[in-house]
């Protein structure tokens, strides 16, 4: 097993030169630099002092990472269309975003059509209009928002997109929290 490449990532997020990690584990710099390119293997004692001073252990060094996904296909992605006759759908582009800080949709509105109404809610919201316009009703403003333009709202008031224009309308709207 390499286990240098994982050592020095360690120390980097650590914010430590191999100098200040030799000091701290009474080791020569040049030792920690062979460890690092997989040139010399530390014993077992030497391993666990040298994790001790990255705040870490034999557990956690070997323990295999979640293989969280993070790269998404048409196919894991969830779709809702017409919700409540409003003459749209839904796309969820990250499967598992209600896990997530933010979540972030793919909302395409027929002629006329709207978006479901969205309390208030602590967080922010951004969209970008792909193609067609929209009108962002929020509270008692409104704001016109064409091909090309965005939005970003921190939103103390309910709200909601509307088509209004005559051609469909896509929009990649991304909110934080989670809530659509």
């Amino acid at each position: 097993m390499h286990i240098g490449e994982k050592l020095r990532e360690l120390r980097i997020q650590r914010n430590l030169t191999q100098e200040e990690l030799a000091d701290r584990c009474e080791l020569t710099k040049g030792f920690i630099s062979q460890v690092e390119r997989d040139l010399a293997s530390p014993s077992i004692a030497t391993l666990v002092d040298m994790l001790e001073c990255l705040g870490s252990n034999l557990q956690s060094f070997f323990a295999e990472a979640d293989k969280e996904k993070v790269a998404f296909a048409p196919s894991d992605m969830f779709e809702k269309a017409d919700d409540e006759a409003k003459h749209g759908k839904i796309t969820w582009l990250v499967p598992t975003a209600q896990k997530n800080s933010m979540e972030p949709i793919l909302l395409e509105l027929d002629e006329g059509g709207q978006s479901t109404v969205l309390p208030p809610h602590e967080g922010e919201e951004f969209g970008y209009v792909l193609s067609g316009r929209v009108m962002l009703c929020c509270g008692k403003r409104e704001y016109v928002v064409r091909t090309g333009g965005s939005f970003c709202l921190h939103p103390m008031a309910t709200h909601f997109l509307r088509n209004s224009g005559k051609t469909k309308a896509k929009v990649l709207w991304v909110s934080t929290p989670p809530s659509f």
